[in-house]
């Protein structure tokens, strides 16, 4: 059973500052920051396992919350959930019960800049999966697929493997990514799994808030339909980019790839949620390197204490959504294996945390990489619909990719 919510302690207020613990985090450790405030969780309670967990939730979330009613059960005050789940139904999770949780409020509008490495790593060799002329081969076979009918729309993902001459140092690279993301969500997580000969550490600034639940109060903000970002602050830059939002909110292509998003996300959540809100018009949001059209989904839970509706609950109940795998969902994810020449692990899966009751946040695991010694995976997709040109779905996994190789300084910014 589940503590009362009137038995649960208050939750502790922030004593450290998010800069603090963005500086103190080494790997192994786990790390999120948001607009919601900053948590850095180090140890391991108890791991979190995947096949078990009470009935009427996900297999994730009842797991979690039995989890964590064995921390409160053992004296752990104040147990969370976090850690990061992958992308398909049957893909890796690392989730646990940390032993020391620290939270900070919100990095805030800049943080202190951070240099990067002390000596910038040389020699990377790099690898593209798929070549780019294989890439918009795909893409044409998609479209033939949706033309076809019964595919409406599947996202499209290549990787790029980098390897650097020397070890990556993932502290710094967290530290670049907040410093140049600070709107988004910006984190870094163990995945090394029983086997692997080197420590694994999943790290990005993800744009995409998948759902974050307070109380009864459940928001989601889906993300589909993007343009690159022209990057400087000259006068062309600046008119530039106002054209390209201008384009995008005008695109009828892009319209109808993010209202797809939006009216999945809306369905699963008014199965859970009262008083639903989704905006009539998307807005348009910016990250350094991307447009985005973005629409802010607002519910209220009639229930909370249902670990069904646990922050960890509904995100297993939208993952994935159709803006990283495609509609209907079970077509898009066949193509997705067909198409995709490597696993995609936890790219497209999620990160965040979850707490005893229930509230917690978790985002979409884009603009992030594996990093591994001195080896750099990084994922970008693009979503594909009628209307789509394979050469600009390729342009805009290029621009996606910015985001992780300015932060490692391949990319001026």
């Amino acid at each position: 059973m589940s503590t009362p919510a009137l038995e649960r302690p208050a939750r502790p207020v922030p004593r450290h500052r998010a800069t603090d613990l963005l500086a103190a985090y080494l790997p192994g450790s786990f790390f999120y920051s948001s607009t919601r405030g900053a948590l850095l969780a180090d140890g391991v309670h108890a791991p979190v396992p995947a096949d078990r967990g009470r009935g009427g939730a996900g297999p994730r979330a009842g797991a979690a919350a039995d989890a964590l009613d064995a921390a409160r059960t053992a004296g752990v005050r104040d147990p969370l959930v976090v850690g990061a789940l992958g992308f398909g139904p049957d893909a890796e999770s690392s989730l646990v019960v940390p032993a020391v949780v620290r939270r900070a409020a919100p990095l805030g509008a800049a943080p202190p800049a951070e240099p990067g490495p002390a000596e910038p790593l040389q020699g990377w060799a790099v690898r593209q999966h798929p070549a780019p002329e294989e890439y918009q081969a795909g893409v044409r076979r998609a479209l033939a697929l949706i033309d076809d009918g019964g595919l409406r729309k599947v996202v499209l993902a290549r990787w790029l493997e980098l390897t650097a001459g020397q070890e990556v140092p993932v502290p710094a690279l967290l530290r670049r990514l907040a410093r140049a993301n600070p709107t988004a969500h910006a984190f870094a997580v163990d995945v090394t799994a029983p086997g692997d000969a080197a420590t694994r550490t999943l790290v990005g600034a993800s744009p995409e808030l998948l759902v974050s639940r307070r109380g009864t109060e459940v928001v989601a903000n889906p993300l589909a339909g993007s343009l690159p970002r022209v990057p400087g602050t000259s006068a062309e830059a600046e008119a530039e980019n106002r054209r390209r939002i201008a384009a995008l909110r005008a695109s009828d292509k892009d319209r109808r790839e993010h209202a797809l998003v939006a009216a999945q996300v809306g369905e699963v959540l008014g199965r859970f949620c009262t008083d639903l809100h989704l905006p009539a018009e998307p807005e348009v949001i910016g990250t350094p390197t991307m447009w985005h059209l973005s629409s802010r989904i607002l519910g209220r839970l009639p229930d909370p204490a249902d670990p069904a509706v646990s922050s960890l609950g509904l995100a297993e109940a939208l993952h994935p959504t159709p803006a990283v795998c495609g509609v209907p969902v079970p077509e898009a994810r066949a193509v997705i294996a067909d198409l995709e020449p490597v696993d995609r692990g936890y790219f497209t899966g999620l990160v965040g945390w979850t707490g005893p009751d229930g509230d917690g946040e978790w985002v979409v695991t884009i603009r992030s990489a594996e990093v591994s010694e001195r080896t750099v995976r990084l994922f970008a997709g693009a979503g594909i619909v009628e209307g789509s040109r394979p050469e600009a779905e390729l342009a805009e996994t290029s621009a996606k990719f910015r985001t992780l190789l300015r932060a490692i300084g391949m990319e001026d910014e």
